[in-house]
């Protein structure tokens, strides 16, 4: 298998900032709209498909941790490209979701109300915060910049692990409530 290496250029940083900002603005624009789209009834099982690639991501994410931890650069590429595609999938399920249903209201009541707020609220604020860690711990791997990968990923690690743990604790506190 042959390794994508990408050159070293300012205007991959431009492009990285530019996608960083427009996936957010892009997904709360979408997410905003009132009109639900009908896409079919094969849509209601999206929240249940993202469960599992976030439960994916993040055994991907220690799984590519602990490779690079003990010297194996090929494993833990595999299983960090892997994660950053279940990432991008993730993004597009996501939205057809929301595009197409109505947002499942939290039904949970007492204690476990502020904790799952407390933790969907934390989801979302880093879930966009990471996606310019992302981009640039993936383009510096890509193109051999690693010690600015390793600078990258001090921060995309923990926010994305955080993210995709999170995204699997909060689809299962919703999961209940859905229709």
């Amino acid at each position: 298998m042959e390794t994508l290496v990408l050159e070293k250029s300012p205007k991959y940083n431009r492009l990285i900032n530019i996608v960083a900002i427009l996936i957010p603005v892009v997904v709360s624009v979408l997410l905003g709209v009132r009109q639900k789209v009908d896409l079919g009834e094969w849509t209601k099982v999206l929240p249940h498909v993202n469960g599992v690639i976030n439960s994916l991501t993040s055994l991907l994410l220690v799984a590519g941790w602990y490779f690079v931890r003990n010297g194996n650069v090929n494993a833990h590429r595999k299983s960090m490209t892997a994660a950053f595609v279940l990432g991008s999938l993730f993004l597009v399920t996501y939205v057809l979701y929301h595009l197409s249903n109505e947002s499942t209201p939290f039904g949970g009541e007492g204690i476990i109300r502020p904790v799952y707020y407390f933790l969907l609220i934390s989801h979302i604020v880093l879930s966009i915060v990471v996606v310019w860690f992302v981009l640039r711990a993936v383009y510096f791997a890509f193109s051999n910049q690693i010690s600015e990968h390793r600078k990258a990923v001090k921060w995309a690690l923990p926010i994305w692990l955080y993210v995709s743990v999170t995204g699997v604790i909060v689809y299962l506190l919703i999961s209940p409530y859905y229709q």
